[in-house]
């Protein structure tokens, strides 16, 4: 049953379970009173506290009957005590109670039959009171008398009262605070989805909670599946184009390798089948997988820089190493190696010259790569990083590439929690600086 219960709560809807919430309070707090009511009704004293209450009030009556309606509010007060206070007052100040005590009037009743003629009336006082028990009688003149008195054995109906007050307040805190939890726990694993959104495979978010999250994690599993689709599509459509596209380059070359092709036409059609082979590994590098498949390894970044510049100026390039000898970390080897290519090429290619130094700051390996060029405007430094664009305010209309140079450097970089910044340095040039974790452990 407890189950099937469960199982109804977690199908409801935030109204219906807002409502349920209520409902249940109510019911609680109307369960508790019941039992209050009940308690109060057949509440006795012990004999010896039930006498004393019918005795003070016998001597009351009398002595408040005897004396004069000038003299009475003084005799209230004469006769007063710490444990029964008394106050007279008009025929209309009467006040009855919400929980009467019948069985403890029956009580004093029969001890003193004569209290039965003063119309004597017993309550459970209010919270909080002169007394735990309080009640009134009537004289003779009609006007009326008060009482206030104590019985410790009413102390348990007084707790209850005070139960029967905190404890829906205390049910109702106690069931927000699950359903709060309840809710706002597949509202995490949700915001935790959405920030994967759009890399790497889907992540379907279980569906639980309120029937409106339900409905809003089903669409949002949806939607994931639908982006990687796309990407998916995207990236299979980009790679077919490339592959394709290089059988005819392929045959152009062979073609060209006919004697009876003009050697300076042999010589420029051979420039450009060469720079559209240079776009299409471009473009493959940055719509394929992302490298996210590739183990991290154990590498010396330190000493793959300085083999790629070494590299350069054996191919005639202006490049130079300074830094430290050796500094290993744990990435994925390829993406970071085409990546420190890049910035090495664009560094001697749009600015002349390449000055790179690698450090190592606290937990991270520094790699600075620098030029003496023209930079690049600072209003258009965040557009270099986007892919496809070329900052043609920067570099020259026929310079080779598609503008993925820079963009495969932020997305090989980004994989591995590291950044990439650029600036223009104060001298001239440009500078990037590629901040990796060292993730040595």
């Amino acid at each position: 049953m407890l189950r099937r219960c469960v199982a109804l709560f977690r199908r409801m809807g935030l109204p219906e379970r807002l409502l349920a919430v209520l409902v249940l309070v109510l019911l609680v707090e109307f369960a508790a009173n019941c039992f209050l009511f009940d308690r109060v009704n057949s509440f006795e004293l012990r004999r010896d506290d039930a006498e004393r209450i019918a005795e003070n009030l016998v001597l009351a009556r009398r002595t408040m009957e005897r004396s004069s309606a000038a003299e009475r509010s003084a005799v209230a007060q004469v006769l007063s005590t710490d444990r029964f206070r008394l106050v007279w007052t008009a025929p209309d100040g009467r006040r009855r109670g919400s929980l009467g005590l019948s069985n403890l009037r029956a009580q004093v009743v029969g001890i003193e039959p004569e209290m039965a003629l003063a119309d004597l009336e017993l309550h459970l006082e209010e919270l909080p009171g002169q007394g735990n028990i309080g009640g009134s009688f009537r004289l003779s003149d009609q006007t009326v008398v008060r009482f206030h008195t104590h019985a410790n054995a009413a102390w348990k109906l007084t707790a209850g009262r005070i139960a029967s007050l905190v404890l829906p307040t205390l049910l109702l805190i106690a069931l927000a605070w699950v359903l709060l939890r309840t809710t706002l726990r597949p509202l995490r694993n949700l915001i935790e989805a959405t920030r994967h959104l759009g890399s790497g495979q889907p992540r379907p978010v279980p569906e639980q909670g309120p029937d409106e999250l339900r409905d809003l994690i089903r669409a949002l599993n949806e939607m994931q599946q639908r982006i990687h689709q796309s990407l998916v599509d995207r990236t299979q459509t980009m790679l077919a184009i490339g592959h394709d596209l290089k059988t005819p380059l392929s045959r152009m070359r062979l073609r060209l390798d006919d004697e009876s092709v003009n050697p300076e036409v042999r010589e420029g059609l051979t420039h450009d089948i060469d720079e559209m082979r240079m776009l299409l590994d471009s473009l493959q590098a940055y719509v394929d997988s992302d490298g996210r498949t590739i183990p991290v390894e154990l590498i010396d970044i330190a000493v793959m820089a300085e083999t790629l510049v070494d590299t350069a100026a054996d191919h005639g390039a202006d490049a130079t190493y300074a830094g430290v000898p050796s500094l290993e970390v744990r990435v994925r080897p390829v993406p970071i190696r085409r990546a420190l290519s890049n910035l090495i090429e664009n560094a001697v290619h749009y600015g002349g010259s390449a000055r790179v130094t690698v450090q190592r700051d606290g937990d991270f390996a520094v790699v600075v790569v620098e030029d003496t060029g023209p930079g690049i405007p600072e209003h258009r430094i965040c557009d270099a990083l986007q892919p496809f664009v070329r900052l043609d305010s920067a570099r020259a209309r026929d310079t080779a590439g598609m503008g993925l140079g820079l963009p495969i450097v932020a997305k090989a970089v980004g994989m591995e929690d590291g950044t990439l910044d650029l600036e223009n340095r104060a001298s001239g040039g440009l500078r990037a600086t590629v901040r990796l974790p060292l993730r040595t452990a």
